[in-house]
This record gives C-alpha cells, sequence and structure tokens, in this order.
C-alpha cells in the first residue's frame, strides 16, 4: 500500500542518504557494463551461439565440457591430411607439413588461450554476478521493504496525531 501510494504521489517517502544512492547507481552500472562485458567476452572466445548454448547446459548441469578441435587445429589436421596425399617428399606436401604444424600449434595456443581467459577472466565476472550482486539485491530488497514498513508506520503516526487533534478541538 506504502509503495502504491508513493508511485501515485499520495503519500511521502523517506529518502536515502545521497552518498548511500550513489553507491547504488555504481553498483547498478557495475552490474550492466560486467553483464554486457562477460557476454560480449563469451561471444569472442566461442562465436558458434549454439556451442556457447551447450557449453552453459554442461556448466550448469556440472559436467565437464566435451574438448572441441579448434579451427586451427582442424585445418592443421586436413592439411597435413594432403600433406601425406601428395607425399611429404614433394614440395607441396613438405609446405602442407610445416604449415600445417604451424596451424596446429596456432589451434593449441588458441585454445589455451581460450581456457585461460574463461579461468582467469571470465570466472571472477560470473562469480560478482552471481555471488555478490545476488547478495546486494536481496540487501536492496530488505533494505526496501524496511524503508516502506517506516514510511508506512510515520503515516499511520501521522494520522493518528491528526486525529488526536481533532479530537482534542472537539472537547
Amino acid at each position: 500500500l506504502q509503495f502504491t501510494e508513493e508511485k501515485l504521489g499520495q503519500a511521502e517517502k523517506t529518502e536515502l542518504d545521497a552518498h548511500f544512492e550513489n553507491l547504488l547507481a555504481r553498483a547498478d552500472s557495475t552490474k550492466n557494463w560486467t553483464e554486457k562485458i562477460l557476454r560480449q567476452t563469451e561471444v569472442l572466445l566461442q562465436p558458434n551461439p549454439s556451442a556457447r548454448v551447450e557449453e552453459f547446459l554442461y556448466e550448469k548441469l556440472d559436467r565437464k565440457v566435451p574438448s572441441r578441435v579448434t579451427n586451427g587445429e582442424l585445418l592443421a589436421q586436413y592439411m597435413t591430411e594432403a600433406a601425406n596425399d601428395f607425399g611429404p617428399g614433394t614440395p607441396y606436401g613438405k609446405t602442407l607439413i610445416k604449415v600445417g604444424e604451424t596451424q596446429r600449434r596456432l589451434g593449441a595456443a588458441e585454445r589455451d588461450f581460450i581456457h585461460s581467459a574463461s579461468i582467469t577472466f571470465l570466472t571472477p565476472l560470473r562469480n560478482f554476478l552471481e555471488g555478490d550482486w545476488r547478495t546486494i539485491s536481496k540487501e536492496r530488497r530488505i533494505l526496501q521493504n524496511r524503508r516502506l514498513d517506516l514510511d508506512a508506520c510515520k503515516a499511520r503516526l501521522k494520522k493518528a496525531k491528526a486525529a488526536e487533534a481533532k479530537a482534542a478541538v472537539i472537547f
């Protein structure tokens, strides 16, 4: 009732401290930017949306995500197979073997980068959103409810004093 009356402009609202309001605004901004950065980093590390959904489901089910071959490793495999088909002694075969080995190392480095970025960068962001932010939201709701209770009590007290003053005038 108090919340509705405040929204309709019929009840007084206890204002929070300006510094505290600033902290709440900064917390909201931090949450919003953290979500955007997290999502975009996930897109950068795994551009395939269906693979991201699959990884998300594995994570929620507490199962190990199966290891995927990176595009560089797949290209390296094709080059090596082609080199073996053409003959490793031919100039084209030798070149394909060298380039294939380089692509294999690049693919392994990409896999290591994705793994390390996930652990050292994405995990702390997720921990903030799933842990700290939930605590902040819960405490904010509790504070809001307490403030509404306080304002409702103030309104009842004001009405009681007005009724008491009116009764004192009549007698």
